[in-house]
């Protein structure tokens, strides 16, 4: 299980300020802790240090998520069995609550830490779970787990979507572990209205896209 980080050891790279991030990322991380309804995030005021980079960055990680055409379902129960197999507290700690905010229930959060063998999983999550296992151990995926996959994302940009979206947030999780970037104190209640809205969008963009296949 992910653990929390409550006794992590001091910051290899501090969160900076107005100073460090220049006036455009700190705006832009203003603006994202507005949204997830706290202070900005850790992880951005970090990587909002090299500040071009931070830029590019979010803009891909953005088109992934909440962006992406997979259900947030789906792609939260993704990066949250990410976050416990790379042993990435920080990016557990986040997408525990934005995968509730999705749909997903403690059961679900419990048996994404036992893994594909877990009874319960549906069809569908279980073979998405077994592909993010193999492209985390393996880098690749097995002819039979991408047939299992095919079944249920039909539209082939969502499998393309898959592996990339694993990808990213395996590349994450190892930078959030290796900068030792300290967790942050969410906000207590429900999701703000900000990250609901942008949820219900992205599910419904997801739904639109997948039914139009070209």
């Amino acid at each position: 299980m992910a653990s929390t980080n409550g006794s992590a050891p001091r910051p290899r790279v501090a969160p900076g300020g107005k100073g460090d991030l220049g006036l455009v990322n700190f705006g832009i991380t203003r603006l994202l802790g507005l949204a997830t309804g706290g202070a900005p995030p850790n992880l951005f005021t970090t990587l909002g240090r090299h500040r071009g980079l931070f830029r590019r960055w979010l803009m891909f990680a953005g088109a992934l998520m909440p962006g992406g055409r997979l259900p947030r379902r789906d792609a939260e129960l993704l990066i949250l069995r990410v976050a416990h197999t790379t042993g990435c507290a920080y990016e557990w700690h986040h997408h525990e609550r934005l995968g509730k905010a999705a749909g997903l229930t403690d059961d679900d959060l419990r048996r994404v830490q036992l893994g594909t063998e877990a009874p319960g999983w549906s069809a569908r999550q279980q073979a998405l779970l077994r592909a993010a296992d193999e492209l985390l151990t393996d880098k690749d995926v097995s002819d039979a787990t991408w047939a299992a996959v095919a079944e249920h994302l039909t539209d082939e940009r969502e499998r393309i979507e898959l592996c990339l979206l694993v990808g990213h947030y395996e590349m994450l999780a190892m930078t959030l572990n290796a900068l030792r970037v300290q967790q942050d104190p969410l906000p207590s209640g429900p999701p703000s209205r900000a990250l609901r809205m942008v949820q219900s969008l992205a599910d419904r963009r997801a739904r639109a896209t997948s039914s139009t296949v070209r």
